[in-house]
């Protein structure tokens, strides 16, 4: 254990070093020689997060044709995602309270992770509508089982000045396998063309290797003693109104981006729509993919340095200039540009938004405060993309580019007025 956590600090310093040839002050964290804050744990959990991703990506290419290829129609593919990002929705609000109310957190992560590997052989066993369904909604619901806990772990091992950088390092992590598995997918297609079956087979493989990592997991508190009752259903929702008011402020501007941010197939179709190839398309996502693993980190950094305020809404700036760009017809190299900028967006955000929440909310209650929050991305998410489709469907693709880069404006206005807290003031709070 010593050598792994020598080995750590000096990864952790030697990325800082590169990552940023910038003058900054170093932290008191890392000035006096504290733990390392990519401890075992954090690691851990970026490794199976990685796992799993690559296994899911793996999946995300052929997932369409393999549903079309066993007889489901367009609409039922649709009924289908809809259905299974709802129980995804429902679940990371449920199971983030639960997770809070029994106090455990491996639990939760490893069933959640153990329920999304289990899904893909699963998905190939049979291919009665049913059946298909509920293996979907397993892998779904393993998700939001998971999403809570793991994050509110995530903030357990890091401090207020290195909660940027913990999240980010997992982002990077996590979309490193988004990158990694569509590629296996291309390479195992291209050497099996129509071989859709035996994908969701593979996919298990690393599914399983991220299962034995989770049994490795141990809670940071000892399992309290006496029985608990389990919260209720929709018990979550409560805490919008229990929350500090920096939380509500903040979960007001995120969802009212989200509302904005319709799902990436539209900026896929629209390079579609320009007359790129399949090959170029799935090229451009993966490149994406990779500009956000690698950006991920670095940017955790400077909102540690900087403020998680200035990156995030430096983030949402640069998701205006992209969907601004969006509306001009361009070849290859300008839709590259604007998917590097898009990753570079992503990495602003995803990471920092969460570090942000658990930065100026409860310790008790993180797993609740972010399983909240993702609960309602998921519905505000669903709502977007289908308002994008209508807006899409009736007035033409440039019109849905423009009306999400205005809105998005008025989000980022939202963020320079309302003064929304970076950390919890109260003494004895917070990660």
């Amino acid at each position: 254990m010593h050598n792994f956590e020598e080995a750590t600090s000096a990864f952790a310093k030697a990325s800082d070093a590169i990552s940023l040839k910038v003058n900054f002050p170093r932290t008191k964290h890392s000035a006096m020689g504290l733990k390392p804050y990519l401890t075992k744990t954090v690691w851990v959990l970026s490794v199976i997060s990685l796992l799993t991703d690559i296994a899911s990506e793996m999946l995300y290419p052929v997932m369409p044709l393999y549903l079309k290829s066993i007889g489901f129609s367009v609409v039922l593919i649709g009924i289908l995602e809809g259905v299974a990002e709802a129980v995804a929705g429902l679940s990371k609000g449920y199971f983030g309270k639960f997770s809070d109310h029994s106090g455990r957190r491996a639990p939760f992560i490893r069933l959640g992770y153990s329920l999304s590997a289990l899904s893909k052989p699963m998905m190939a066993m049979m291919v009665y509508p049913l059946w298909i369904f509920f293996a979907r909604t397993i892998d779904r619901l393993g998700k939001g089982i998971r999403t809570g806990a793991r994050d509110a772990l995530l903030s357990d091992e890091a401090t207020h000045a290195t909660k940027g950088r913990v999240f980010g390092f997992h982002r990077s992590m996590d979309t490193a396998g988004a990158a990694i598995g569509p590629l296996l997918a291309l390479w195992y297609l291209y050497a099996h063309p129509g071989a859709y079956r035996p994908l969701f087979l593979l996919a298990f493989i690393p599914g399983v290797l991220a299962i034995l990592l989770s049994l490795s997991l141990k809670d940071r508190q000892p399992k309290p003693s006496g029985k608990r009752q389990l919260p209720a259903l929709f018990s979550f929702l409560h805490y919008w109104k229990d929350s500090p008011p920096a939380y509500r402020k903040l979960l007001t501007g995120l969802l009212l981006f989200t509302l904005c941010n319709s799902s990436d197939v539209f900026l896929l179709l629209k390079v579609k729509q320009a007359g790129l190839t399949d090959t170029a398309m799935i090229g451009i996502y993966i490149f994406y993919n990779l500009v956000y693993a690698l950006a991920a980190y670095p940017l955790g950094i400077l909102a540690d340095r900087l403020g998680v305020r200035k990156v995030f809404t430096g983030g949402l700036l640069i998701f205006a200039v992209v969907y601004a760009g969006m509306t001009v017809d361009g070849g290859g190299a300008w839709y590259g540009l604007l998917f590097f900028l898009y990753g570079l967006y992503a990495a602003a955000t995803e990471g920092i938004s969460k570090a942000w929440i658990s930065n100026i909310t409860d310790k008790a209650d993180t797993a609740t405060a972010i399983g909240t929050y993702t609960g309602f991305q998921s519905i505000c998410t669903m709502l977007a993309s289908s308002l994008a489709g209508w807006i899409w469907y009736r007035q033409g693709a440039n019109t849905v580019f423009a009306v999400t880069t205005a809105g998005v404006m008025g989000v980022w206005i939202y963020f320079l007025v309302v003064l929304i807290p970076e950390q919890q003031k109260s003494p004895g709070q917070g990660g």
